[in-house]
């Protein structure tokens, strides 16, 4: 089973505490990771984040938390020793309560066999999400998901039934990338990957300011009127299938009668309308579906490819000499930026080496990238360590220890020569374009 981080929070809105050029580069994400994963709770607001729904018999009770906020976890704590619910169902899926359950999965990486099977950079995402989180939660004194975490223990001590009723990460994840344009992916990866670090402190109280119904519900408007598709993917379909998940358990021929569903408070304004009319079975099973590979990318990647051969014909077609004085261009050029973001990574000096000699090939056939061919030279040439694996949880939340730890350094170094022969391809391709028709009679 593939094991993933806790699903982030989403891309979109500005962020409290931070610098106007962190707030600019994490506009698209990390804004909402605050928005949706930082709601605290009191008591004093529960009538924002408690919602009761009868439906077909049983009462299924909505509790919204925050998954880095330790009144949430009071609040988990005080609803299930109450001794009122026969079940409680958290926000997770199989992946994703295997995380938060096995502390070691980290240990049973395999690093190479993630490039190979070109997961690099879905691990990369889910641990820069992971490492987003860590970071919060040493400001905040919290272990993040620890709500969850906890009704679990408490489900498990009581003898509680315990669902989890969220959909696969990876179909979320997966649905969402199909839904965004080449210049939102990239937008949301790098943003997410370069604001990580990024930030002034965000204290207690100004996290305090975002529990409330009515900003929580501005902050969700304002996201889905910027990433329309984002919110729809992450947080309205995850909505309709929490909800058709709990009205199916509700109706089961051996149904609880008290559930006490665990949820972020972002979920709940759409949640509870859904249950008037909860999404049946083939609904349900066709929010699961993972889309088919979008062909956009392979069109463009080939385009390129013609584009850059032709300039060549071109250019040979004026004079040899200046043929390969294009092929030259290109090679030096994406090759070379390729090789800086290797060398800047901290890259052992032969995947160095191979950035350069890969980016202007891989750069030519968009099935392969060259971070995915360095990643796979430098994973095999510097095994990550057993500590390495042991220490990664703790070291995702430091800035110095992405250069240090061999996990986290072999994924920097296949985003950063990714980064380095994509910005090659479009300035090699100018300097071409230039050379061609400046010289034209």
């Amino acid at each position: 089973m593939t094991k993933h981080a806790l699903l982030p929070s989403l891309p979109g809105l500005k962020i409290p505490g931070t610098t106007g050029f962190a707030n600019r580069i994490a506009d698209a994400v990390r804004g909402p990771l605050i928005q949706l994963e930082r709601f605290l709770v009191e008591k004093e607001s529960q009538q924002d984040i408690i919602k009761e729904i009868q439906f077909k018999g049983a009462k299924i009770t909505l509790l919204g938390t925050a998954h880095v906020s330790k009144e949430s976890v009071k609040l988990v704590e005080e609803y299930i020793e109450s001794g009122e619910y026969d079940c409680v169902a958290v926000e997770l899926c199989a992946a994703r309560y295997e995380n938060l359950t096995n502390q070691s999965w980290w240990k049973n990486l395999d690093i190479f066999e993630i490039f190979r099977k070109k997961k690099a950079s879905l691990l990369l995402v889910n641990l820069a999400l992971s490492a987003y989180q860590k970071r919060l939660a040493d400001q905040i004194g919290i272990q993040p998901g620890r709500e969850m975490s906890r009704a679990i223990e408490l489900a498990k001590e009581k003898g509680l039934r315990l669902e989890v009723i969220d959909r696969d990460i990876s179909v979320t994840l997966q649905r969402m990338y199909q839904s965004v344009s080449l210049w939102q992916k990239f937008k949301l990866f790098s943003g997410l990957v370069a604001s990580i670090f990024i930030g002034e402190k965000v204290t207690e109280e100004q996290i305090e300011d975002l529990k409330k119904g009515d900003m929580l519900q501005s902050m969700l408007d304002e996201f889905g009127d910027a990433l329309p598709n984002v919110k729809k993917t992450l947080i309205d379909e995850r909505d309709q299938y929490m909800v058709g998940n709990l009205a199916a358990l509700a109706i089961a021929p051996d149904a609880p009668k008290n559930i006490l569903a665990i949820v972020g408070a972002g979920h709940l304004s759409g949640m509870v309308p859904a249950f008037a009319a909860p999404p049946d079975w083939q609904a349900l099973d066709e929010l699961s579906k993972k889309p088919p590979p979008t062909k956009t990318g392979l069109y463009v990647g080939w385009g390129i490819c013609l584009v850059i051969l032709s300039m060549f014909y071109l250019g040979y077609r004026q004079s040899p000499e200046l043929g390969l004085n294009l092929i030259v261009t290109w090679v030096v050029i994406n090759g070379g930026f390729s090789a800086l973001g290797a060398a800047i990574a901290l890259a052992h000096p032969l995947s160095v080496l191979t950035a350069f000699f890969a980016a202007p090939l891989t750069s030519l056939n968009p099935t392969i990238g060259a971070g995915m061919v360095v990643g796979l030279v430098e994973s095999y040439i510097r095994k990550p360590k057993v500590s390495d694996f042991e220490n990664l949880r703790e070291e995702i939340a430091h800035f110095k220890m992405w250069w240090k730890n061999g996990v986290l350094k072999v994924l920097l170094i296949f985003f950063f020569a990714n980064l380095g022969s994509m910005v090659g391809t479009y300035v090699a391709g100018a300097s071409i374009i230039h050379q061609i028709f400046g010289s034209s009679p």
